[in-house]
C-alpha cells in the first residue's frame, strides 16, 4: 500500500514537472510578463510644477520637469515605452494604466502638445489645484 502512494506520487511529480517545462507552458508564462513588470524609471520632481492647459482639449501639461507628464480630471498622467501610467500626485506613485483605462483625450493629444503657445502662461500647482474643478471643461486660459 505505502509503495503504491509513494509510486503514484512519483508520478504527479514527474508529471508536474514536465508540463510546467514544456515549451507551451514557457512561452505563455513569458508572453503574460511582457510589458506589465517594466518598472517606472523613478523621476524626481523637486517642487510642484508649473502646467498650462494643450489648446483644443482639457488636458494641462507640466513642459518643465523633463518628463511627459499631463493632468486631467484631477489625476496625473505619464508616458513611459507606450505604457501610461496614473497617480494622485505629481510625484506619484504610479500605477500602470491597461490600454482601456487610459482616458481617450490622453491618447488623442495634438502631436505638438509639448509647445507652449503664445500668450499663454504657465499655471502654478497652487492654482491648478484649487480650481481645476470650477475650470472643468471651461477650458480655462490663464
Amino acid at each position: 500500500m505505502k509503495r503504491s502512494i509513494v509510486m503514484a506520487l512519483v508520478g504527479l511529480a514527474f508529471f508536474g514537472t514536465s508540463y510546467l517545462s514544456s515549451p507551451e507552458r514557457i512561452s505563455a508564462e513569458v508572453s503574460v510578463h511582457i510589458g506589465i513588470g517594466m518598472p517606472l524609471p523613478v523621476v524626481v520632481i523637486p517642487e510642484p510644477p508649473a502646467v498650462f492647459l494643450i489648446p483644443g482639449t482639457p488636458v494641462y501639461y507640466a513642459p518643465d520637469v523633463g518628463i511627459d507628464l499631463f493632468f486631467y480630471s484631477g489625476r496625473w498622467y505619464r508616458k513611459h515605452n507606450g505604457h501610461w501610467y496614473r497617480a494622485t500626485y505629481y510625484n506619484g506613485p504610479w500605477a500602470y494604466l491597461s490600454a482601456q483605462r487610459v482616458p481617450a483625450v490622453m491618447v488623442h493629444l495634438p502631436s505638438d502638445y509639448y509647445n507652449v503657445p503664445p500668450g499663454h502662461q504657465r499655471i502654478p500647482y497652487g492654482q491648478l489645484k484649487k480650481h481645476w474643478k470650477k475650470w472643468g471643461n471651461k477650458h480655462h486660459r490663464h
